[in-house]
């Protein structure tokens, strides 16, 4: 009998004052039975630092939501759909391979990669040139500290505020705050 999914609810608000973009988002995370609350963790900030999308890409009608993520590699971690059904932002965590990025490519307006883990310098090393020609393509670095934080945060059931400010990120909950600032590498 397979595992299933464990189920994390999330009241996430958020204030992104970059962008002038302030919202509450009552959020579910199916978290497969292989990944870790360090990764799911790492959806949602991703979520986080790319939620005034919504108004920027989208004029505040779309959908933001996470995808099947590692249940189903061919659906985005966390995805931003318009009206008309157009992926406009596609959302990968962790480190994936070439092709599958290429092909999202292919059906989304843009690509953004947040990598996290202790591996991802050896990771981008092996990569970096075979993604040079995606145009589509953002890949941001969250540092391994940060994101191991992050997993400290995770509960059943959580109450999170997350304060977007001068391009960087904290999330903060009755458990702590993480701080973290990503670096863009491509």
């Amino acid at each position: 009998m397979a595992l299933k999914s464990t189920i994390f609810k999330a009241h996430l608000a958020i204030a992104d004052i970059d962008h002038g973009y302030y919202a509450d988002h009552a959020l579910t995370l199916a978290r497969h039975p292989s990944e870790t609350d360090e990764r799911m963790m790492v959806r949602l900030a991703a979520l986080a630092l790319q939620a005034h999308q919504l108004n920027d890409l989208c004029n505040g009608d779309g959908q933001l939501a996470f995808g099947a993520g590692l249940s189903d590699p061919e659906d985005p971690d966390v995805s931003l759909t318009d009206f008309t059904g157009r992926k406009r932002l596609w959302i990968e965590v962790g480190q994936p391979e070439d092709k599958p990025l290429s092909k999202a490519c292919s059906k989304a307006d843009a690509v953004i990669v947040y990598c996290f883990h202790h591996a991802a310098e050896v990771w981008w090393k092996g990569i970096e040139s075979k993604l040079s020609r995606l145009d589509r393509l953002q890949v941001w670095r969250i540092p391994s500290e940060a994101s191991q934080e992050l997993a400290r945060l995770a509960e059943r059931s959580m109450q999170l505020q997350a304060t977007v400010q001068e391009g960087a990120l904290t999330i903060s909950s009755n458990l702590g705050s993480v701080h973290l600032e990503a670096v863009r590498w491509k």
